[in-house]
């Protein structure tokens, strides 16, 4: 038995998430469907994360084990030619059987997107947001987010998670060719999280809030305390660390 990590790239748009769910279409389905047919045998694949639905992902690694060897290069071709056009696999390796897609990963990265004028082009992959917003002020409040605390007041109610203790390493907002930006690394996340904190920042940015309630927010560990989440469209899951990453890629 060898276990093997997959890196994909998917459009969200038409997918109810990346689990696997009784009457709904998604992600991993999709993709144990393609490696079962290609590879002759059950496959269940493990993804470094659960995107909501509708979120998209840049990069997201997943593994799968199998009994039999496997020529990478000529399954990454076919599962390609399997897989419908919203979902990509970018590179398929062999790892140690105990690295795990989930538990192996040391950080992970999100994007939030906001288009800033309307563009038909970008309505499914951007959150349109026409209203002014003190940027600078944002990112102030942003900075506050950057320590090991309990998130509680961004996550859903009713989860499956040990602990809401988050370790996040980075958070700012940028402009860029119009949209802006918000990207957020941290250890983990909490279900709806980062929707969470933009809608938030949006308050801050919006004058609605002031910096400082940041603080009391977090501490108060209470849901209804925070702003409203954001459309799911707009996020993006851009990077996934694991230690031994570069030394498998070579």
């Amino acid at each position: 038995m060898a276990r093997y990590f997959v890196e994909l790239a998917y459009k969200g748009t038409n997918y109810h998430g990346w689990q696997i769910q009784q009457n709904a279409h998604s992600v991993q389905e999709e993709i144990n469907k393609a490696l079962s047919t290609l590879l002759q045998e059950e496959i269940m694949i493990t993804g470094a994360g659960r995107t909501d639905t509708g979120v998209h992902a840049e990069q997201l690694f997943a593994h799968f084990d199998s009994i039999q060897p496997i020529d990478a290069a000529q399954l990454l071709f076919k599962l390609n030619s399997f897989l419908p056009t919203d979902i990509a696999c970018k590179q398929i390796f062999e790892v140690k059987e105990d690295d795990h897609a989930r538990f192996s990963a040391t950080y992970r990265t999100y994007e939030y997107r906001i288009s800033t004028t309307k563009n038909p082009f970008t309505t499914e992959l951007a959150h349109y947001f026409p209203y002014k917003l003190d940027v600078a002020k944002m990112n102030e409040a942003a900075e506050l987010l950057i320590q090991e605390t309990d998130f509680s007041c961004f996550s859903k109610s009713k989860t499956d998670t040990f602990t809401n203790m988050c370790h996040i390493t980075e958070a700012y907002w940028k402009n860029h060719n119009e949209q802006l930006i918000f990207t957020i690394t941290a250890n983990r996340f909490l279900r709806n999280m980062v929707r969470a904190i933009v809608g938030t920042l949006l308050d801050v940015g919006q004058q609605k809030i002031k910096v400082e309630e940041l603080t009391e927010i977090i501490a108060s560990k209470n849901r209804s305390n925070a702003g409203k989440s954001v459309p799911a469209h707009g996020l993006f899951l851009t990077k996934i660390g694991y230690p031994f990453l570069k030394e498998v890629k070579g």
